[in-house]
């Protein structure tokens, strides 16, 4: 946890907060922070600043917090991804919020599971519970945003306009032999198919609506690698 993430709910006055369960003991027991320790935190969808240790009680913190800057800057992506496998997009969400990822489309397509879209691990509560993990690893307060669309075909012709508007649109693919540009330059928006990948159907759909196909090259990998692989490339364009 290299980042204290506070909640409204967690102020006993303006500047002054107290913290007890799971953030409380991993200041005490990985922190090993006592009174006067100084520590990294930020207001859930807000600024981040410092904290102070003022007092231990039993379980319970006090501390004095300031938050003056504001949280690092999102990734210029838009992350548009065929829902994998539930336990699998746990942690591809936890890894692609830490990277600054802040909208983030799921979709279907023919070779994802229907059952997929009534895991519990997609309830509301879960989802936050991992995008608050990955904030916590990199130091950011605002959550990602998250939409769902069950049917390809709406979500390409009716949804995808909007989403994409004034962006570069690109589409993972291991069949071409273009690769993802380092540094691709302005807002970019990445389409990632299932595993099997796209059917040829899906595929020539995303292309008539401006998708450009790229690739990591000849290896095929798993969602949950190319997603961050392909993101990886990109962090360093941002300021």
């Amino acid at each position: 946890m290299n980042l204290i993430l506070l909640y409204p709910d967690d102020f006993v006055r303006e500047g002054l907060v107290s913290l007890s369960g799971r953030r409380a003991d991993h200041v005490r027991e990985v922190h090993q922070a006592d009174v006067g320790r100084r520590l990294r935190v930020g207001i859930l969808n807000g600024r981040v600043g410092e904290g102070i240790i003022t007092e231990r009680e039993g379980d319970r913190l006090s501390l004095e917090v300031s938050l003056t800057e504001d949280p690092p800057p999102p990734l210029p992506v838009t992350l548009l991804l065929a829902l994998p496998r539930p336990k699998c997009f746990r942690r591809i969400l936890q890894c692609v919020t830490a990277m600054g990822v802040k909208r983030i489309a799921l979709f279907g397509a023919y070779r994802v599971e229907k059952s997929y879209w009534n895991s519990p691990w997609l309830e509301a509560d879960a989802l936050r519970d991992q995008m608050v993990l990955g904030l916590e690893q990199a130091r950011d307060a605002v959550l990602p945003e998250i939409t769902r669309h069950m049917l390809f075909k709406p979500f390409v012709e009716d949804d995808l306009p909007e989403l994409t508007k004034g962006s570069r649109c690109w589409v993972a693919h291991p069949g071409t032999s273009r690769t993802s540009p380092a540094v691709p330059g302005g807002q970019v928006s990445l389409a990632v198919g299932p595993e099997g990948g796209f059917t040829d159907y899906e595929l020539e759909l995303l292309l008539a609506h401006q998708f450009e196909m790229v690739s990591l090259g000849p290896r095929i990998l798993r969602t949950e690698h190319v997603v961050p692989a392909l993101l990886g490339r990109w962090c360093g364009s941002v300021p």
